[in-house]
């Protein structure tokens, strides 16, 4: 019961997350709202965007700077395990590049 009246134990200053959450989950529905309506339109725009030649390039130059970035940055920080801050690049690291490989995947694919 604690996570749902612990908003408004220190109002003002859970108000700004809570609203930024309420936003969050907003634009997850019209996300959702938008795909969901993919099928009855054809070829989006974005798709349109998303597969052509620029994109592949744009994709492709993204992996490289993601893996000179992250191969030289993760090279340089101490290796003290996934619990301390560094492990949190990592994390971004990983993120990051899953991300940037599937647009890259989606461009290519996508002709």
């Amino acid at each position: 019961m604690t996570i749902f009246t612990i908003w408004f134990t220190q109002l003002p200053d859970f108000f700004v997350i809570l609203l930024a959450g309420v936003a969050m989950a907003g634009l997850f529905v019209l996300i959702f709202m938008k795909a969901a309506m993919v099928a009855e339109g054809g070829r989006q725009p974005l798709v349109r965007r998303m597969t052509g030649p620029n994109t592949k390039l744009l994709f492709a130059g993204l992996f490289v700077a993601w893996a000179v970035v992250f191969g030289i940055g993760l090279q340089l920080v101490p290796q003290e395990g996934a619990n301390s801050p560094y492990g949190g690049i990592g994390l971004i690291a990983m993120f990051s590049g899953f991300f940037i490989l599937m647009g890259l995947i989606w461009s290519v694919i996508g002709d």
